[in-house]
């Protein structure tokens, strides 16, 4: 038996209303009112890797849906642990949000996993 592990290139989380029905805990969504330089706590099922070296999407998962990135952020740390509740390994970690994008702006904000930035 091996050691199931997933390694992600973004951070997708649950849309808020699932924590509201109480299909989710807070940590495994994305609050309503995001803040750049802000440390957030995130919440996932399974051994995940991410990358801690580089911004990365934060992307929401809504209906079966992944968005289009809604912010960049960096990720301060992530552990493994098993979960008693669940009854399954989880991941938890802290991330930095860098920079909240407009939902209406159509720039393209990564190519691939890799953050463009601005010429402005």
């Amino acid at each position: 038996m091996g050691i199931q592990v997933e390694f992600s290139q973004d951070l997708a989380l649950r849309n808020i209303q699932e924590c509201a029905d109480g299909e989710r805990d807070l940590e495994e969504c994305i609050l309503i009112d995001l803040r750049s330089d802000v440390i957030y706590d995130f919440l996932k099922e399974g051994q995940r890797v991410y990358p801690i070296d580089k911004e990365i999407p934060l992307r929401e998962t809504r209906m079966g849906q992944l968005s289009r990135p809604v912010a960049s952020i960096r990720i301060l740390e992530a552990t493994h642990y098993w979960d008693d509740r669940r009854e399954m390994v989880c991941t938890k970690g802290r991330y930095l949000l860098v920079e909240v994008f407009d939902p209406n702006d159509p720039t393209v904000q990564f190519e691939g996993y890799d953050r463009r930035k601005s010429s402005t």
